[in-house]
């Protein structure tokens, strides 16, 4: 038998979760998933991300999840959106551009007479 888990259930870390986002809200402060992790008492992101491993946490560390994602998601359309744009990435997001070359190349052999 291990020590005790920090959060006993799914239901516990959903309600630390949404209040840690109505905090964010009353304070007008950023949700951010460093933040959320430390809110719900664990050490940081990795300890989360640990709990989204066992099958039953999945679900609610996606949902919580979700709503960072979501908030940095509505950052984009601000004034300044590199920091939006930066988390977004961390979850999976990018920014790249897919160019697609078509055609032939024919090449003709030319023999020159001597």
């Amino acid at each position: 038998m291990g020590r005790p888990r920090l959060i006993a259930s799914p239901d516990e870390m959903l309600e630390r979760g949404y209040a840690y986002f109505d905090q964010c809200k009353a304070n007008e402060s950023p949700i951010l998933i460093t933040a959320l992790a430390l809110a719900l008492g664990l050490s940081g992101r990795e300890a989360f991300a640990e709990y989204g491993r066992r099958p039953e946490f999945s679900d609610a560390v996606k949902e919580l999840k979700s709503v960072c994602e979501s908030y940095a998601e509505s950052r984009i359309y601000s004034n300044n959106a590199a920091g939006a744009i930066f988390a977004l990435k961390n979850y999976g997001w990018t920014d790249q551009l897919n160019l697609h070359h078509g055609g032939e190349v024919a090449i003709k052999r030319v023999v020159a007479d001597l």
